[in-house]
């Protein structure tokens, strides 16, 4: 029988066979029904190295899945004798490119034999995993194929492809993770679904931003690039003027946090994995080169504007969201999240001149339950040093690329995460607007977190709401209700220059209908 494996790389995805010959070592596991499949990078072509997840390996361990478990790299006859690799990539294009040879499908992809050098489990990675997903919290990654299993998350497989040799050929480019920041832009690239049509969705690309990052120099990435299965093992890049730069590989292209979809991409720093196989690649006569400090990046619309250094971790009693700093004293957040009436701890995110910082608070105001605006007003106990306020905006543009950050996903863990999407709506009434949706994905904690445009750096507004299917127990992180910074901007000012709560009271005046667009569904809405 032959099982199928697919690979994607920055010059063109791989895609590549396993074929198990018929006498299997005794008492062997027998492998599952196939195709297995995943991606990977070309990282060197002199010599040509492929670089792969190792969970797809799991059907055909010696020892079975338990191998995942030891702590140091697996051999070539960790796996079952016979097992041949083929490694496969889209045809050359281009006008002066010859024909290329056809596959037996007849698709036109080229194929390349390859072997095994060795399966190395990522130390380093495994470390901001057990920091960031804490297993109270019923985090899963991936589906549920033997290839997800979750103990090979941390596992990366290096093959060998003498047919991709090129003399001089050189390494990918790439980048450092320890540089990456919050909120930049990433692009990923694998092959969805593996090995069904190949010819379709090879190096199929996603665009996104740097969602959260953990571990040591940022082993673990976060990204909002929606990758699909399949497109595990391929490439994020960093982009930049002298062309993309290879920065780390996926490892799960779906997260689950208990039942709720996260929606976001998990990813290892190519470092931690060229780290973790120093001793692998050293056995094999490889010498990696050290990376080169990048050029020239050009720096973000609106950079002036930090919207990490806006937003704050805000605890009352067993309850946690986000909030958003108006002035050195001053706090927005959602009604729910302060509701318990408990003592109140807000800790604002470390930024470039301040460390992560605890301070007391008290709720000043807070909005009726009968009021659509579900908002609350916080006043700290000291002021914050050197703080510089956001620009509110006073126009929306539906269609305006937008992030939101707060504390959602990975909450007190990693600090506020980062996600990108669209204003897709704007509703008004009587000429002025009272929501806003985006299609940032948003999750559980991110309640009082700001909405920036990424363009302008001007807050739009503050998360309020994501959107529950009641009927199928499903939440939907896409799509997402914000108060515009215009509803609030006028009784903060107010509230800034009298010092009286009643400056906030039209809040809970509002009219039918903006109480009818903020309804949502018959009951109460659904809050984060």
């Amino acid at each position: 029988s032959s099982i199928s494996k697919v690979f994607s790389s920055p010059k063109g995805p791989v895609r590549r066979r396993l074929r198990r010959g018929p006498a299997a070592a005794l008492g062997s596991p027998e492998p599952a029904a196939g195709p297995w499949s995943c991606s990977g990078v070309v990282l060197s072509r002199d010599p040509a190295l492929v670089l792969c997840r190792g969970a797809v390996f799991t059907p055909f361990l010696r020892a079975g899945p338990a191998a995942w478990a030891q702590p140091r790299a697996l051999p070539p006859d960790a796996l079952q004798p016979r097992l041949g690799l083929l490694v496969l990539q889209p045809p050359a294009t281009g006008l002066d490119a010859p024909a290329p040879p056809r596959s037996a499908a007849g698709d036109g992809l080229r194929q390349h034999e390859a072997r095994l050098l060795a399966l190395v489990p990522c130390g380093t990675f495994q470390q901001a995993l057990a920091l960031a997903f804490g297993p109270a919290e019923q985090w899963r990654f991936g589906g549920e194929a033997a290839g997800d299993d979750p103990r090979a998350l941390h596992w990366f497989a290096w093959l060998r492809v003498p047919g991709l040799d090129t003399p001089g050929g050189g390494w990918t480019g790439r980048a450092s993770a320890g540089r990456l920041r919050k909120g930049e832009g990433l692009l990923a690239c694998g092959s969805p679904f593996g090995a069904l049509c190949p010819d379709l969705f090879l190096n199929t690309l996603s665009r996104g931003v740097v969602s959260n990052l953990a571990g040591e120099e940022n082993a673990l990435v976060l990204t909002d690039a929606r990758c699909l299965p399949g497109t595990e093992g391929g490439g994020a890049f960093l982009p930049s003027p002298a062309g993309p730069l290879l920065v780390a590989v996926i490892v799960a292209s779906f997260c689950w946090k208990g039942a709720e979809w996260v929606g976001l991409t998990l990813l290892c720093s190519l470092d931690a994995i060229l780290g973790s196989s120093a001793g692998a690649l050293g056995d094999a006569g490889v010498v990696v080169p050290p990376v080169l400090p990048v050029q020239g990046v050009m720096a973000q619309a609106g950079a002036e504007q930090d919207p990490l250094g806006w937003v704050a971790l805000v605890e009352c009693g067993a309850a946690w969201g986000s909030g958003v700093l108006l002035a050195p004293r001053l706090l927005l957040t959602c009604r729910h999240v302060v509701e318990a009436r408990a003592p109140l701890h807000v800790t604002l995110a470390p930024s470039p001149g301040r460390a992560a910082t605890v301070l007391g608070g008290r709720v000043v105001f807070a909005t009726e339950e009968s009021s659509p605006f579900d908002v609350a007003v916080v006043e700290l106990e000291e002021s914050v040093p050197g703080f510089v306020p956001p620009c509110p905006a006073d126009t929306f543009l539906p269609g305006e690329e937008v992030s939101v950050v707060g504390f959602g996903v990975l909450g007190r863990a990693c600090g506020p995460s980062v996600t990108a999407g669209v204003l897709s709506a704007v509703v008004a009434v009587a000429g002025h607007p009272i929501m806003l949706q985006t299609t940032c994905a948003v999750h559980g904690g991110s309640s009082g977190g700001p909405l920036v445009s990424s363009r302008s750096g001007r807050l739009l507004g503050i998360v309020a709401s994501n959107t529950r299917d009641t009927d199928a127990g499903a939440t939907y992180p896409h799509l997402n209700f914000c108060v515009p910074i215009t509803v609030l901007q006028p009784p903060v000012t107010r509230y800034r220059r009298t010092g009286d709560p009643a400056a906030f009271a039209d809040l809970n005046r509002a009219g039918e209908g903006v109480r009818a667009a903020w309804r949502l569904q018959p009951g109460p809405p659904s809050k984060l």
